[in-house]
This record gives structure tokens, C-alpha cells and sequence, in this order.
């Protein structure tokens, strides 16, 4: 009897060991799998080292794996899905601009998506003359529609809020390269230039505008012409000279480019008289002064040229006639001289 119960004791140790490791290989086998489902590469770029992916402001989870499958971007949806269900990345969803890297797996993917680690993008803007012009340029680059930011530089109401008017709202836009993320909403987006106007105007570049007996907006008016006269930097600031001499002396600008901005045909190459008798506040052939606002958002380096004019007595100059610059020096010489032969006596 004894010999009978120790075999069924025995027995029954073994059965139970064999039933425990059955188990415990059960559960390491499901422990592997879900580790491979977590850990596993499971993104695929298609010959690209790394891809950015936008997730637009509003989305939904849906919505990101939608995007996802879109792009073709997922070895495995049902992997994705249960890691993202266990993360929680449904309650977690961050708008924004996504470094994605080739075989990150879901854990490091929903970890990115759901910490709002986003990279920030360089946007640049040149110069230009009109509000749609400016606002598509922006909106190619970053969330922010085109028409949300026109709509604001046409919202006389906010521009007075932040010191500017329809006219001179080209003043308030400084181009350069910004940092920004792509998220920016175009009310963020203006905000920013805003901030960047406060900026650029700084106490030194202030006090050279006083210097020269402008404040900012009609600097920035200035730059605007100078802008159009000519693209050569280096001759920006002799164009600036002109003028401002002919500002002090009371003269009209007679100043081309703000006749063919009045005008509205930025084709017109050679300006004939028949142009000159616009009726506009922006026709400096008529009007003394500067015109009402600028003619296009100048860049630095037509802002600074102002600042920065050369000191010269010159009152004229003229175009080379390839159109390659100005002759700053032969033209404004023989300018003065027909000048002056025009109120010599006996001439």
C-alpha cells in the first residue's frame, strides 16, 4: 500500500511540474510575442532614412492611424493598435510636425506621438507686395490657412491693436528665417511678427531713424522703394541718399516704382508720361513726400540702407540701360550739371 500511494504521490509532483512548465512556456511564449509587437521594428520609410508626419490641430486617434496607413508607414496596424490602446495614445494626441524615424518600433513611435516632441521648422519669407501673395508663402510652410492670415492683415481692428493700419500693414512684416513650429495658428503666427517688429527695432536702430529725421513706418516706407529701385545691395544705400536729400529739400520723390504700385501693373518696365497723371496718393511724380505706405515688405538690407544712407549731395540718378543697376555717380553728375545749365543766366 505504501509503495502505492508514494507512486501516485510521485505521479501526481510530476504531472504538476510538467503542467507548470507547460505553463510557464505558455506564458514565455506570449511574453516574447508581446515584447516583438512592442519592441519589434515596425515603421517602414520606403528607401528615406527619416520622414516628417503632421498631425493637424483637431485630429482624433482615427484620424493618425488613418494618416498612418495613408503613408504606408505601418508593417503591422494591429501591433500599432494594441500598443496605442495600452499607452493610452487616443487620450494623448498632440498636434504637430513628427520626426519619423526607418524601423522604429510602436513603443518609441506612440512615445514620440504622444509626448508632443515635435521639430521645429524654419520658415522664410522675402519680399512682397501683396497680402494673398504673403499669406500663401506662409501657409505652404506652416498649419495656419492662407485666407486666416490675409483676413487678418485686412482686419483694420487688429492691426490698430498692435499699431499699424491697412496702409502701412506691409511694414510690420520683417523678412528672414524664423523658427516656429509647424502647428502655428495664423493668429500665433502674427503675434510672432509682431514680437519680431519689436525686435529688429531696437534702441540703436531707433535712434539712427531719428538721426535721419523718419520714424519707423516711413523708414520702412523708404526701404520699400529703395527696394524696387534697385535689388543691388551694394547700391541701396546710395539710392537711400537720394532720396532722403530730395525729402529735405522739399523736392518730390518722382520715384517709379510707387507710380507702378499706384498703377497696380507690376509689368510696366519703363514708365512714360502718360502714367504719370494717375490720381494716387501713391504717384510721388504729383504728391510731395512719401507716400501713404509702403509698396512692398522691404527686406533688412533695404531697412538698413536707409538707416545706414550714404551722406552725398546727389539729387538724381538713373538706370543703366541694361537695367543692371543704377549709375549712381556718372548719371547724378551729368543730372547736376543739365541742372545747372538749366538756371544759368544767358543758357
Amino acid at each position: 500500500m505504501m509503495t502505492t500511494r508514494k507512486g501516485r504521490s510521485s505521479f501526481l509532483k510530476k504531472t504538476l511540474f510538467l503542467l507548470f512548465l507547460s505553463a510557464l512556456a505558455v506564458i514565455c511564449y506570449w511574453g516574447l510575442e508581446k515584447y516583438r509587437v512592442i519592441f519589434d521594428p515596425n515603421l517602414i520609410l520606403h528607401g528615406v532614412e527619416e520622414a516628417y508626419f503632421f498631425i493637424p490641430t483637431g485630429a482624433t486617434y482615427e484620424d493618425i492611424v488613418r494618416l498612418l496607413e495613408q503613408n504606408h508607414y505601418l508593417l503591422d496596424k494591429g501591433s500599432f493598435e494594441w500598443v496605442a490602446e495600452r499607452k493610452k495614445l487616443r487620450k494623448s494626441i498632440r498636434p504637430g510636425r513628427y520626426l519619423l524615424k526607418v524601423n522604429m518600433n510602436n513603443n518609441d513611435l506612440i512615445n514620440l506621438l504622444r509626448s508632443g516632441s515635435q521639430v521645429p521648422l524654419q520658415l522664410t519669407f522675402s519680399s512682397v507686395t501683396s497680402r494673398e501673395v504673403f499669406a500663401g508663402k506662409v501657409s505652404r510652410q506652416i498649419e495656419a490657412d492662407s485666407a486666416e492670415i490675409a483676413n487678418l492683415l485686412f482686419n483694420s481692428v487688429y492691426l490698430k491693436s498692435i499699431n499699424f493700419s491697412l496702409l502701412t500693414w506691409q511694414a510690420l512684416l520683417i523678412p528672414n528665417t524664423y523658427e516656429f513650429y509647424w502647428n502655428t495658428s495664423a493668429q500665433e503666427f502674427m503675434d510672432r511678427m509682431a514680437t519680431e517688429y519689436d525686435v529688429f527695432w531696437n534702441k540703436s536702430r531707433a535712434e539712427l531713424a531719428n538721426d535721419i529725421g523718419l520714424n519707423k513706418i516711413e523708414v520702412a516706407i523708404l526701404a520699400s522703394i529703395v527696394q524696387r529701385e534697385t535689388t543691388m545691395n551694394d547700391e541701396k544705400p546710395t539710392v537711400a541718399g537720394v532720396y532722403l536729400n530730395r525729402l529735405k529739400k522739399g523736392m518730390r520723390l518722382e520715384a517709379d516704382p510707387t507710380l507702378i504700385y499706384a498703377l497696380g501693373d507690376f509689368s510696366i518696365t519703363r514708365v512714360l508720361d502718360a502714367h504719370k497723371e494717375i490720381d494716387s496718393p501713391y504717384n510721388t511724380y504729383i504728391h510731395a513726400g512719401l507716400p501713404p505706405g509702403p509698396i512692398c515688405t522691404p527686406t533688412i538690407q533695404s531697412l538698413e540702407a536707409v538707416l545706414n544712407a550714404e551722406k552725398h549731395s546727389y539729387l538724381f540718378f538713373c538706370a543703366r540701360e541694361d537695367f543692371s543697376g543704377i549709375d549712381s555717380m556718372l548719371c547724378i553728375s551729368l543730372c547736376k550739371i543739365v541742372v545747372t545749365r538749366k538756371v544759368l543766366p544767358g543758357t
